[in-house]
């Protein structure tokens, strides 16, 4: 847990800038009220994702630091800017805490790409630090748009983990300890067959660029062969629709993209694998349909460990019950 480091001179800014790769710096003012306001967000983001000497938070009064202000041409309050190895990368103006909030998930993301593994080794609290590949350049992760109350996967094996478990942030306990939270499992698994249809509905109106799944079955020897469960291999995605579909019913509408892995798609270290969709056909989407349609084996069972989701949030969505727009088919 971190907290903002308050800067009181250009000299221990400039230290700051040489001393951490990243460093958010928010140029405020007593007198602003939308800095006030802003201010918890900011902060809670310091919290969470601060890491020595990586990512630095900190806060820049422009009425004690005007030289500091004046060298970066802030003439609006709140500003929040995003420096690289000293360099501007980003700037925010305005209070706009979801703006803000998703191009310093962003960062963190960008941050742990040199070792995925590494920068998944906080608890579910700590706010998407598990990266299983290098977040797509010019988007953000934004698995926390689901809508965890309208969440449903069918033919679940019951003794693993429900649909929640798969967008946790926290690092697979198959890298780890291999047993998650109280000694659970903290995957999923198919029960009468290889197949499995999760039903995604998001709060708000999404850009969808990409998938990553992160599957880790056990190792040769590690269980029975007839037991272990395979990675997916096929997966029909379906947009928009108002409900999860039933196997039979999926199998009679086209899907609006169908994804075939292969042994080389999953990350040696990390077990995930990066799915780019046809983004034109993801420009705005409220509901997702993944439909896991066999494995990549002779098994009878599938498993997966976590889903992120990459791309852009819109406006919020007042939840309720889902419109049936995109439930002709074809759409």
């Amino acid at each position: 847990m971190s907290s903002p480091v308050n800067i009181s001179s250009k000299e221990q800014f400039n230290n700051l800038l040489t001393s951490s790769t990243f460093v958010v710096a928010d140029f405020h003012a007593q007198w602003c009220g939308p800095c006030h306001a802003i201010a918890p967000v900011y902060e809670q983001l310091a919290s969470q994702l601060s890491r020595p000497n990586r990512i630095t938070f900190t806060k820049i009064d422009v009425d004690q630091c005007q030289d500091i202000a004046q060298a970066y041409g802030v003439r609006a309050m709140p500003t929040f800017i995003v420096f690289e190895r000293g360099r501007v990368t980003n700037t925010i103006q305005g209070a706009d805490s979801s703006k803000l909030s998703q191009v310093i998930r962003k960062l963190a993301a960008e941050a742990g790409k040199s070792d995925p593994t590494a920068s998944a080794e906080g608890d579910s609290s700590s706010g998407g630090s598990w990266v299983g590949a290098a977040t797509p350049k010019g988007y953000s992760d934004i698995t926390e748009e689901y809508d965890v109350k309208g969440l449903e996967l069918l033919n679940r094996d019951s003794e693993f983990a429900g649909a929640r478990t798969l967008f946790e942030s926290s690092k697979p306990s198959a890298l780890g300890s291999g047993k998650g939270k109280d000694g659970a499992a903290d995957w999923v698994e198919s029960d009468t067959d290889e197949q499995l249809m999760l039903f995604i509905p998001f709060k708000s109106t999404l850009k969808v660029h990409s998938l990553h799944i992160t599957s880790l079955p056990p190792s040769d020897g590690e269980e029975d062969d007839d037991e272990v469960p395979m990675r997916p291999k096929t997966i029909h995605l379906y947009i928009n629709r108002s409900h999860v579909l039933g196997f039979d019913e999926a199998d009679d509408i086209p899907p609006v993209q169908i994804v075939t892995l292969e042994s080389g798609d999953w990350d040696t270290k990390t077990g995930t694998a990066k799915i780019d969709l046809r983004f034109v056909k993801f420009q705005s989407v409220f509901s997702l349909n993944i439909f896991v349609v066999d494995g990549d084996g002779d098994g009878e069972k599938t498993r997966i460990d976590r889903i992120r989701i990459f791309g852009e949030a819109g406006e919020k969505r007042e939840m309720g019950k889902l419109e049936k727009i995109g439930d002709e088919q074809g759409e």
